[in-house]
């Protein structure tokens, strides 16, 4: 059976659904992000994009592309945050708070050189990238 997981933005004008299970779960650090979740960390769920639609309120949906590597897309009724679309890994991030329904299971943090919050959960800590992603696959020890 396959799993079909909904969400909206703020405002609920754009809804998104996610099918199937993520390629991903984690956490990334780095500085672009953090802005761009105004969190000190955002959780993200990748999924191939097959797997992600706009069920409502597509009209409703902008694009911010400060690189060529994220397609941040948001909600310009009430500029909830929806996704970001990544053309250089194939992949779409619905942030994990995007789909309430899905059960957030972390593998991972990625671009940890990054962190403000250092967090002590075991999980692996990836410098940057994994190298299949085209990073350096480096781990780094967890901050005391």
């Amino acid at each position: 059976m396959t799993s079909t997981y909904h969400g909206s933005c703020f405002c609920g004008a754009v809804e998104v659904e996610a099918t199937g299970a993520p390629e991903a779960m984690g956490y990334c650090h780095c500085s672009s992000c953090r802005s761009w979740s105004a969190g000190p960390v955002n959780a993200f769920t990748l999924w191939q994009p097959a797997s992600v639609r706009v069920t409502r309120g597509a009209e409703f949906v902008g694009h911010y592309n400060k690189t060529p590597n994220s397609d941040r897309q948001f909600c310009t009724k009430c500029g909830g945050h929806l996704m970001t679309f990544h053309p250089p890994f194939n992949l779409v991030d619905v942030y994990a708070a995007t789909l309430p329904s899905l059960k957030f299971e972390p593998a991972l943090h990625v671009n940890y050189a990054e962190t403000v919050l250092p967090m002590r959960d075991g999980l692996p800590k990836l410098k940057d990238f994994p190298k299949e992603l085209g990073g350096s696959g480096e781990t780094l020890a967890e901050a005391a």
